[in-house]
Order: C-alpha cells, then structure tokens, then sequence
C-alpha cells in the first residue's frame, strides 16, 4: 500500500477540473477540501483501525454534501459548489489508487 501523499492529491484533484477553474484555487483552498473529507471519515468511523472500510461504506452523495456544507460555512473560501463534486470524486479516486482501504 503506498502512502496517502498530499502533494499528489491536490495535482489529480486539479486535473478534475477544467484548467480555467484549477487556475481560481490555491493549493491550500483545495488542501482543506481534503481535510473535510478526512474529518467526515472520522466522523462516520470510517478510520477505525478495525473497521474493514470499502468502496461501498462510502456514501458519496453525503460526502460531496458534507463538503459543500462546510464550504459554505466559510464565506473566504473562493471554490465553486458546482466544483465539489468533481474535486471529491477525484480524491476518492486517488485514494483507491492507493488501495487506502485494503487489508
């Protein structure tokens, strides 16, 4: 299993997005994204060390709400809604690249 790397999921979660629109965020804005999504996790014990978590204990639709959700708390952040979905689909997809929830 590689190691989840941070740097990495910020260039395939850039490459989800249109070049105009990975062009309005800094890596930091896209960074927290990521830090939403592991907050959910852990919110929903999905980091357990012995919980055998897979594709499908993920609920994507309430992840991508949860994110948008927190976002939207936060009137500094500058990225789009319509942005999210793509942004979260995209790490999930860099995640699975890792086999982050294999045994």
């Amino acid at each position: 299993m590689k190691e989840f790397d941070e740097k990495q999921a910020i260039k395939v979660m850039r490459g989800a997005l249109s070049p105009e629109s990975s062009k309005l965020y800094v890596d930091d804005e896209i960074l927290n994204i990521i830090d939403i999504i592991w907050d959910w996790y852990e919110d929903n014990g999905l980091l357990d060390i012995d919980t055998e978590a897979d594709d499908e204990d993920v609920n994507t639709n309430a992840l991508i709400k949860h994110v948008r959700k927190m976002l939207s708390k936060d009137p500094d952040s500058p990225i789009n809604p319509d942005d999210v979905e793509a942004l979260v689909m995209a790490e999930l997809r860099y995640e699975q690249s890792l086999d982050c929830f294999e045994d």
